[in-house]
């Protein structure tokens, strides 16, 4: 089974951007920690990681050429506001589940607003860096199914 960790703006940032809300742990970490789970699974994992959206789109219909299995999305700010984004992943029938390191509904009225939430086939939101963990082990879980 192979899957792509999508990751969107400022992802990058993780573990020296406001450390207070999305803790210390870096993107280093994450990708280093889901691809010794991913051993454990039997799971390829392609990260990729960028703060431009026409890149993000890109890279998911990529992923539907490249035969996919299916996605983690953490969209970052792009989860608010992206058309394009949820156009590609359902366009590509990439099925995904949605991770968010904070509890994106516990902060700004604006971060309410969820273009991707409807169409995933889950979400972890608010258990920082281990909620990645928890995506992948939902995500092939429904895979396999």
């Amino acid at each position: 089974m192979k899957i792509l960790v999508l990751q969107g703006p400022n992802l990058n940032l993780l573990g020296t951007r406001e450390p207070e809300i999305y803790g210390s742990a870096t993107l280093d970490d994450v990708q280093r920690d889901l691809d010794a789970l991913a051993g454990e699974l039997d799971v390829v994992l392609e990260h990729f990681q960028s703060n431009h959206e026409g890149d993000l789109v890109d890279r998911v219909q990529q992923a539907r050429d490249e035969g996919m299995d299916g996605a983690l999305v953490n969209a970052g700010g792009l989860t608010h506001s992206s058309v394009s984004l949820r156009d590609a992943l359902v366009g590509c029938e990439l099925p995904f589940v949605e991770v968010h390191v904070s509890n994106v509904y516990a902060r700004e009225p604006f971060r309410k607003t969820n273009l991707l939430a409807d169409v995933a086939l889950g979400g972890v939101v608010g258990l920082g860096v281990h909620g990645y963990e928890l995506a992948l082990r939902g995500l092939v879980g429904k895979l396999s199914r």
